[in-house]
This record gives C-alpha cells, structure tokens and sequence, in this order.
C-alpha cells in the first residue's frame, strides 16, 4: 500500500493543458487553468518608481491591471510585433497581465513528455520553470508563472495596481 496521497501525486504531477505562446522566437507554455483570459494590445499607463520589467497598469472593464513584459523579465532585446498580445493570468492570487510576441495554442502534455529543466551552472536561473515539454515535435519552456516573479516583485505588481 502506498504512502502517497491522491494530493500528493496530483501537486507532482505536471501533466495538463498548457497556452503555449512565443517569445524571441521560443515557445513557452504555462497552465491554461492559470489563464484568465487572452486580449489585444491596449495603451498600457506607466506608473512611476516601478521596476524595469512592470510596463504599468491597464483598465480592464474597469478593473486595474498590472502589465509584466516577459522579455523585460528575461532580459531579452525589446522588440514588439504587430502579433503581441497581453495574456491575463492569475499569478499567487494576483491578477497580472503578461505581454508576449504572441499566442500559439493550447497544448495537452502528458507527465512522460516533461522532462526537469536541466541544469546549468551558476548564474543561469532556472527556478521559474515546472520543465521542458515535448508537443508536436517541439520543445517548449513551461513556466511556473507563480514563480516568474519573486515576492519583492509581486509586492511592486501589489502597488502598482493599488497606484493606478
């Protein structure tokens, strides 16, 4: 008889639905049950005294939204396409928008075809990923979109909202 819980093996499971979407010309993924919804670009008001990566806040009927450019966060060349778009997602019970170059589609990916995301070395931060996924003879990054950003920086996300 085994010692693990269904909970147990759910929370290590990382099997699902995936909204895989592009970014500097790589495909990453991240749990569509994290996704609110997807929208065009919209005039994004910048809010003084945030970090580099939070681009500022939107109205989204009616509600304040904070806007964090992925390729910012990732320190990747800045460059826009007429494709981006903003993916809204709940994020440690914030609701944040992400803007990538665009959306591909929604993927399902079995726990065989995750593999840990290797490491590195020093220097290189691999923590916000859940692993590599294999779909449709692509590699794509899945992210742990809670963990893209650190505490200090949900709390900037926090003020910002609360600022716009």
């Amino acid at each position: 008889m085994s010692t693990q819980s269904a909970s147990d093996t759910l929370t290590h499971s990382r099997a699902g639905k995936y909204l895989t979407f592009f970014l500097a010309g790589e495909e990453y993924g991240l749990e569509i049950l994290k996704v609110s919804e997807i929208i065009g670009m919209q005039p994004i008001t910048r809010v003084p005294r945030m970090p580099e990566f939070v681009r500022g806040v939107i109205n989204l009927r009616g509600k304040v939204i904070p806007i964090t450019d992925l390729r910012r966060k990732f320190a990747m060349a800045e460059e826009e396409s007429g494709d981006s778009c903003i993916i809204v997602v709940q994020m440690q019970g914030i609701q944040t928008g992400i803007v990538v170059d665009r959306v591909s589609e929604v993927v399902a990916i079995g726990d065989a075809d995750i593999e840990d995301a290797p490491s590195f070395g020093a220097g290189i931060r691999t923590e916000f990923l859940l692993g590599i996924g294999k779909a449709g003879g692509h590699v794509k990054l899945l992210l742990d979109i809670d963990k893209v950003l650190a505490t200090g920086e949900l709390a900037a996300l926090e003020a910002a909202r609360a600022n716009g």
